[in-house]
């Protein structure tokens, strides 16, 4: 393995071990157990629901694109399906409170919409690239 891999591996795992940390120290234990569930219930849905739909649409893929597209197509469907789930509770605004405006004041849906529209155009410059290069 490169240096280069262990360095951001090593990045990886403090960045990681202090989050829980400040997640230990500053959290009462209802919320270390809210985390926990939230956390469950990603894993949960991610192998239930977006895994199955990437198999499947995956599968669908394999038969109507050519070839080259099919990794492209597959890492897309991986990206936007994994975001779109985390993205759930701020684009159904569960939280938001009448006394605190404040409280998810951000374009949820207009910066999830980008996200797709850019997840498409990677999709397409990926296909092309790889199609241009098979033709060659």
């Amino acid at each position: 393995m490169s240096a280069v891999r262990w360095v951001l591996g090593g990045l990886g795992v403090l960045g990681g071990a202090y989050g829980a940390w400040l997640a230990l120290t500053r959290q009462d234990l209802l919320q270390l157990v809210e985390i926990a569930l939230w956390l469950g219930a990603g894993v949960a849905v991610h192998d239930a629901l977006v895994a199955g739909v990437v198999i499947g649409a995956s599968l669908l893929g394999r038969r109507v694109l050519p070839l080259p597209w099919h990794a492209p197509a597959t890492l897309g469907l991986v990206v936007w399906g994994s975001v779109s789930v985390m993205a759930v509770p701020v684009l159904g605004r569960f939280g938001a409170r009448a006394d605190n405006p404040t409280l998810l004041d951000r374009p949820y849906l207009a910066t999830w919409l980008v996200l797709t529209l850019l997840t498409l155009a990677a999709v397409a410059v990926a296909g092309l690239v790889r199609s241009r290069r098979a033709d060659a």
